[in-house]
């Protein structure tokens, strides 16, 4: 009897201690992965239904581009997850463009904006394609008259803003309406909300590698998976960077803009570099989201991946040559299978449903 006394004693000791240690480790968990939340809207616009609604006509509108054949969703297709699937991004007619379009998914959370960061703010992020001469090629004089021109909007307009047309309240509209894109109830989101049944077995197998030895959590944490910080990986190029004259021109060019003195030479994208001119940020790009990225290759700055797969082996080998920000993780074939199993099962959310607006 005495002895079952200890034994029963000795048992609840240890009982106490796992749950101490499982607490412990939620909470640190809970530090790095984060189920959704909503998103921080800017003070100075406020999401309206007018204005929501606006937005979505404009981001669906071919007057925002120079020759009437593109508009925000050419690059960023609902039916696509809001990418286009190339791994180089579409281009204004007889231009090429030279970096992948990244998924609006989520895109409120974003503290930069562009693979190198680039614009702090959607308003601000929105002007950009607009402008860009190898994406809309708009000029923005030009296109207030144009919107202006159109009475729907003149009207609209003044509902939504209390004035007229000019290119900031168009931009404040589209970024309204991309801020409604948010991915949410993932098996993930499900799981860190206590059903452990949301994930499968592999997908669990696989978050414990993503948390664990694939040291994924350094750089994908939070509500929307990333930091939000900036690492030179040495991706390596996209063969049409190297061999396509018309994606160098549009690198050198884009360089040039940021006054970058050796652009004619420029064999490599800069990355970063371009917009902080710090050398530590030579090639280096912000860190993607990872929800929706079952839907989104292919993957990194330029489309060099296809597949889940290689970006998995990329990172196992510890990155691109001579970069400093990985190491190799010896990852086995296994831990590989259940990590794509996490990535490809586990951060989808529900559908973005988009009800087509009429555009004026």
């Amino acid at each position: 009897m005495r002895r079952d006394k200890m034994v029963r004693r000795l048992c609840n000791e240890l009982l106490s201690l796992f749950i101490v240690l499982l607490m412990s480790t939620a909470a640190v968990y809970a530090d790095d992965l984060v189920s959704f939340r909503p998103a921080t809207v800017p003070v100075h616009n406020p999401q309206t239904p007018e204005k929501i609604e606006l937005g979505k006509k404009l981001f669906f509108d071919r007057r925002l581009s120079g020759d009437g054949t593109m508009n925000c969703g050419t690059c960023h297709n609902p039916e696509l997850a809001f990418t286009d699937e190339l791994d180089i991004s579409l281009s204004y007619p007889t231009t090429k463009n030279w970096r992948n379009s990244p998924t609006l998914v989520n895109v409120a959370y974003r503290k930069y904006l562009f693979h190198d960061g680039r614009a702090k703010t959607l308003e601000e992020q929105a002007l950009f394609p607009m402008m860009s001469a190898f994406e809309m090629n708009k000029n923005l004089d030009y296109l207030e008259e144009h919107i202006r021109s159109v009475p729907e909007y003149a009207a609209e307009f003044s509902k939504v803003f209390g004035g007229e047309v000019t290119r900031e309240r168009i931009a404040m509209a589209i970024a309204a309406f991309e801020r409604t894109l948010i991915s949410a109830n993932t098996p993930l989101d499900k799981y860190l909300a206590g059903d452990l049944k949301a994930l499968s077995g592999d997908a669990k197998k696989g978050l414990t590698v993503f948390r664990g030895k694939g040291k994924c959590l350094e750089c994908h944490k939070g509500a929307d998976l990333s930091d939000d910080k900036f690492y030179a990986l040495n991706v390596p190029e996209n063969p049409k960077l190297l061999n396509e004259p018309m994606v160098t021109a549009t690198m050198r060019f884009v360089a040039k803009v940021y006054h970058y003195e050796d652009y004619r030479n420029l064999k490599e994208d800069p990355g970063r570099y371009l917009i902080s001119k710090d050398m530590k940020d030579w090639k280096a790009f912000r860190t993607p989201t990872l929800r929706e990225i079952s839907k989104t290759a292919p993957y990194m700055h330029n489309g060099v991946f296809s597949t889940l797969e290689e970006v998995i082996e990329f990172f196992d080998r510890g990155g691109g040559r001579d970069n400093t920000a990985l190491k190799p993780l010896g990852l086995t074939p296994e831990e590989k299978k259940y990590m794509k199993a996490f990535l490809a099962e586990s951060l989808s959310g529900d559908d973005i449903v988009i009800k087509y607006p009429v555009v004026p």
